[in-house]
């Protein structure tokens, strides 16, 4: 599913128009990264958490020449869902395996 298919899905279920749900996606979104952006973590209950991680440096190798090389260490961003998301998501797919 793309954004372009959530925002459609979003103004079906809605009944808003689709120009103002992908406002309220585009919004939606650009809050999580300025958050993220300013080190906060963004739990949303029921469904998962967004936070940073440390990456520590280490050693890596280039594919082609087998030269070892050091990558820097990083910070990256991470998605964790939470365990009732997951285990929706597991019945759901459960009651379909059954057919």
């Amino acid at each position: 599913m793309t954004k372009a298919d959530l925002v459609r899905k979003v103004s079906a279920d809605t009944g808003i128009i689709r120009k103002d749900v992908a406002l309220a996606v585009d919004a939606f979104l650009d809050a999580i990264k300025d958050s993220l952006q300013d080190g906060k973590h963004i739990e949303i209950r029921g469904f998962g958490t967004f936070k940073l991680k440390k990456r520590k440096e280490r050693i890596g190798r280039n594919p082609k020449t087998e030269e070892k090389v050091m990558v820097p260490g990083r910070v990256v961003p991470t998605f964790k869902f939470s365990r009732a998301f997951k285990e929706d998501v597991d019945n759901a797919n459960q009651d379909d395996s059954d057919k």
